[in-house]
């Protein structure tokens, strides 16, 4: 089992809000190996995957797209609405294989004000929108959340796989 990096951030410097390159490096690096152990198989799966556990959300995959370097993934838990299907988190993830580093492309939830909209956000903004992907990855490995060949959905969710608000 690979060993995991040494971090040199403490809750202190995390809410000091002046995070580096390094450290943003540092956690698109983690993001790569929560994901892997959620979905082993990443480089090798298509389509739309469901991680079903007793006394937990249900966790759902999207993959994106597929490239010789890169996946592209959509990560959510779905919860049903009588409007229909809510997202809640709801990341696009892109994982380079080459480098190991998963950098969050787009994040909206709504417990937390990390996503403001901006078109180009700055390294304080990356930062958080990886810092809460880690959270949630790491919580969702603990929980015991798995993706392999035999959790691919042949449809979209439907409102029986959804839970209630």
């Amino acid at each position: 089992m690979r060993r995991r990096p040494h971090y040199p951030w403490s809750l202190k410097t995390l809410l000091s809000g002046k995070p580096t390159v390094g450290w943003l490096m540092d956690l698109c690096d983690e993001n790569y190996h929560y994901l892997t152990r959620l979905a082993p198989d990443m480089r090798n799966m298509q389509g739309r995957y469901l991680s079903r556990l007793d006394g937990v959300m249900d966790l759902y995959l999207e993959v994106l797209e597929q490239t010789p370097y890169t996946s592209l993934l959509h990560l959510t838990y779905y919860f049903a609405h009588e409007s229909g299907q809510s997202p809640d988190p709801d990341a696009t993830i892109r994982i380079y294989h080459d480098s190991r580093q998963a950098e969050v492309l787009s994040l909206k939830q709504h417990i937390l004000p990390l996503n403001r909209g901006f078109i180009r956000p700055t390294l304080e903004q990356k930062w958080k929108l990886s810092l809460f992907l880690s959270k949630w990855l790491a919580y969702s490995v603990r929980q015991g959340h798995c993706f392999l060949p035999r959790h691919a959905m042949t449809t979209a969710p439907t409102q029986e796989h959804l839970a209630p608000v």
